[in-house]
């Protein structure tokens, strides 16, 4: 019988995938592959060009992936409505669970993991701005319990509340993940990812020890750091979080610092590179038991993560 989610992290060290956004960008969409000529609309091509997406995620699963994420990291009630689509939020994460569930089918000689991306809303609810802190708490409680809701219909094996930057945010997701499991009445275990700067801050000035602190108890069943940075600048906080010999950690570095070139955000950090990190990080931090790529990390990522993993699942 195929082990769950949280029984295979304490097996092995799983290998996450790695980024959609910057994959999608390399197809140059025009607004008219988008739904209504919603120019970047990422999440609206699993409804416009699905294949586009199950090839992304294709061509993650063959480079050694155990888990995909959907294409869904814009897709709570809030950020969908930026886009006229917020009253189809179960059904296009329901859509989205289904289409990447059907792709990882088809590697069925092994267990891999579809887990459901849930981003932020945009908004700053702990912030005074008058703009970005101008919200009820509620509203965004409810955003993402549509989300996970239908990403759980859509029978993805977790939860992954990931790039946030504002604590306040992510326990507000926690407990909307959390409304939709006790009405649909399956329980899934929730990911928490926080983003921190160079300085191991978030965007409001949290630092590793608080974050991790006020959502620990929650319920979660992992927590980690993805997006922002390279490798080089989340060790300190990695460090910390393994001293806590508590929660399991996942680690999705971009590939290394974003660099401005023409008004576009680019990468660097080669596949060998990465992998050699994250590779020291698995020698030196026991409790990193899943790791992957955001921002800037493409299937050659992923393929070389995958032979340093092999040193390591033994």
């Amino acid at each position: 019988m195929a082990k769950s989610f949280l029984e295979a992290i304490e097996e092995r060290i799983l290998l996450f995938d790695g980024a959609m956004g910057t994959e999608i960008q390399k197809l140059k969409p025009e607004p008219q592959d988008f739904p209504d000529n919603k120019d970047g609309f990422n999440d609206g091509l699993t409804l416009t060009k699905p294949e586009w997406i199950e090839n992304i995620h294709r061509s993650y699963l063959e480079a050694g992936s155990d888990c995909i994420e959907t294409n869904t990291f814009g897709s709570n009630q809030i950020k969908l409505q930026e886009y006229g689509f917020g009253e189809k939020t179960v059904s296009i994460n329901t859509l989205a669970a289904e289409l990447a569930n059907r792709v990882v089918k088809k590697f069925s000689n092994e267990k891999k993991y579809v887990i459901g991306s849930m981003g932020p809303t945009g908004y700053l609810p702990s912030s005074n701005d008058p703009d970005l802190g101008n919200i009820n708490l509620n509203t965004i409680v409810h955003a993402f319990d549509l989300q996970a809701e239908g990403l759980i219909s859509g029978a993805v094996d977790a939860l992954l509340i990931e790039t946030s930057q504002d604590i306040l945010e992510v326990k507000l997701a926690i407990e909307g993940s959390f409304n939709a499991m006790k009405r649909i009445g399956r329980k899934i275990p929730i990911i928490s990812n926080v983003t921190l700067d160079r300085y191991g801050k978030m965007l409001l000035g949290t630092n590793i020890q608080s974050a991790y602190t006020t959502v620990s108890d929650m319920g979660i069943s992992v927590f980690g750091l993805n997006c922002s940075t390279g490798p080089t600048e989340m060790e300190p906080s990695i460090r910390w979080l393994d001293e806590q010999e508590e929660l399991p950690i996942v680690v999705m570095p971009n590939a290394g610092m974003p660099i401005n070139e023409g008004g576009t955000a680019v990468y660097k950090m080669g596949s060998k590179e990465m992998s050699h990190q994250l590779g020291e990080f698995l020698r030196k931090y026991k409790r990193v038991r899943m790791i992957g790529g955001c921002c800037g990390t493409t299937p050659e990522h992923i393929r070389e993560l995958r032979k340093t993993l092999k040193s390591y699942n033994l």
